[in-house]
């Protein structure tokens, strides 16, 4: 299911976490490949990275392998699939068009599809920043169903699957992450560009950008640099993912390319190339969740960020460009699964480069702990009246989860580990269970290895 894997783990902690300074005299670099080292090591990064600021490339590389059978290694030219990050190439180009004065993003959708269910109430702009409450046809077909999406589909054939039903919520009243927006937003590009998808894009982005090694069929792509994508990949296990179709990803998730060609968009989004000075401003400007026109917009150390990614069985993608500092990060990935992000990767490179604490990653060894000791960890916990986490143990296992939204705390299980101490997997976050004079409990939480907040439970 290529979609962005938000989780987006704990900025609450960012925010209260101590702004000291790392001392040590590592040059920059050492820093941060010593630490995307120890992602690889632990299994949360396996693929190619491009780190620039104020357009100077600062680090180039990749880590791990591309071919594990073939112990073929991932290198700076390594080319991945990028999956929702698509979408932002997507919705640049129906801002393009806006400019042209071929639509408007206030159109609706009868103007285009008069067969949608409800499209008289869904504008462009719902599509643009997923509160159209149309259903997601991603959730009706997945890997499972590989007969369909290994294979060349019809437009149709997708279209069958969402365009008869229902808004599920008032267009425009809520957000809701939905693939089926992006796709009808292809079909509308090739009607009024007069051209295919795909040759839309290049013609107004990836051409102008000598974007030469990104393109969108990756199935049949024969280049040595192309990466396999694993749907587990460890010392012990490496599963060929399944293979996603570009007819069935298509204008919400088909794209592939280098770290070095999105750098070049990267760049142009830098430099306000591409579109106007206008059309910028509408795709950065936040809606609901803090999504604009195909891109996530929030802030990290008290620096705005714009930010994409995407997820399919296989591949994981993330981009970030904090234009204030001029600085840009950017995460291909070969491996993937459901609930799998690199975000957590992506917040302790942002600390290196914003002299923030930061932790490398562990390997944690994993151990069990009796239940009734589990049990007895279950609770609310606060910090304030706006932040408070909730522990739940159920069939064995213990999770946690943030009751504030802005949190982007979703549930996710605790591990421990053979110190007593806890983590979860999803980024590089501890949890201490303290018992205090009274008996009670109360968290300890840790943020890249620094000290970071107390939570009393109630």
């Amino acid at each position: 299911m290529f979609k962005i894997l938000l989780v987006s783990i704990l900025l609450l902690f960012c925010i209260h976490g101590k702004a000291q300074q790392i001392q040590n005299n590592d040059s920059l670099v050492d820093k941060l490949n010593t630490y995307l080292i120890s992602a690889a090591n632990a299994g949360k990064f396996n693929g190619s990275v491009l780190i620039a600021k104020k357009g100077v490339i600062i680090l180039q590389k990749g880590y791990g392998y591309k071919d594990f059978s073939a112990k073929k290694l991932n290198d700076k030219n390594t080319i991945f699939q990028i999956c929702s990050f698509t979408k932002s190439f997507t919705a640049m180009v129906i801002l393009k068009l806006q400019e042209e004065g071929k639509l408007s993003v206030n159109d609706h959708l009868n103007r285009y599809f008069p067969g949608q269910k409800d499209a008289d109430k869904i504008t462009i702009q719902n599509l643009l920043d997923h509160t159209s409450g149309m259903a997601n046809y991603t959730d009706v077909i997945g890997p499972e169903d590989s007969a369909i999406i290994s294979h060349p589909v019809t437009r149709q054939r997708v279209l069958d699957i969402f365009i008869q039903k229902s808004v599920h919520f008032k267009p425009g009243s809520k957000f809701e992450y939905c693939n089926s927006g992006y796709y009808l937003l292809g079909i509308i590009i090739e009607k009024l560009s007069g051209m295919p998808y795909d040759k839309a894009v290049r013609r107004l982005i990836l051409s102008p950008l000598r974007m030469t090694h990104t393109g969108f069929d990756f199935i049949n792509l024969n280049d040595t640099s192309k990466a396999i994508g694993y749907v587990s990949f460890n010392k012990n296990e490496h599963s060929p993912a399944v293979k996603w179709d570009s007819t069935v990803t298509y204008s919400a998730g088909a794209i592939y390319s280098t770290v070095g060609d999105l750098y070049r968009w990267g760049a142009a989004i830098a430099k306000g190339e591409i579109l106007s000075k206008d059309s910028w401003k509408q795709a950065f400007a936040p809606n609901l969740e803090n999504y604009g026109d195909g891109w996530w917009i929030d802030s990290l150390y008290r620096n705005k960020y714009i930010t994409h990614s995407g997820g399919i069985q296989g591949f994981m993608s993330n981009f970030i460009y904090y234009p204030d500092s001029n600085v840009t990060i950017i995460l291909l990935n070969n491996f993937g699964n459901y609930g799998q992000s690199l975000w957590g990767v992506n917040m302790g490179l942002s600390a290196i480069m914003f002299n923030k604490p930061y932790a490398n990653w562990v390997v944690h060894t994993e151990s069990n702990i009796d239940e009734t000791a589990l049990k007895q960890y279950a609770g609310k916990y606060i910090y304030n009246k706006q932040h408070s986490l909730i522990i739940t143990f159920e069939n064995g296992k213990l999770y946690v989860e943030a009751t504030n939204p802005k949190d982007k705390l979703p549930k996710v299980q605790l591990h421990a580990d053979d110190k007593g101490k806890f983590y979860i997997t999803e980024a590089n976050l501890g949890f201490d269970f303290v018992k205090g004079d009274n008996n009670n409990y109360k968290i300890v939480t840790y943020n890249n290895g620094s000290k970071d907040a107390e939570w009393i439970k109630k």
